[in-house]
């Protein structure tokens, strides 16, 4: 049996009206709180390190 070439997988796109923000207008889920990043990695207060010769 020969082989079959590969076939492009195509992004779908989802035309329904049951997206996030219908959702939330409509009273079925709450919304989604934003991570926020800023502070969340403390780098730690190491003296430089020296470098061999």
């Amino acid at each position: 049996m020969a082989d079959t070439p590969p076939r492009q997988v195509e992004p779908r796109v989802d035309e329904s009206s049951a997206d996030m923000g219908t959702l939330v207008g409509l009273g079925l889920v709450e919304e989604q709180p934003v991570p926020q990043y800023q502070d969340l990695f403390l780098e730690p207060n190491l003296p430089p390190a020296d470098e061999p010769e």
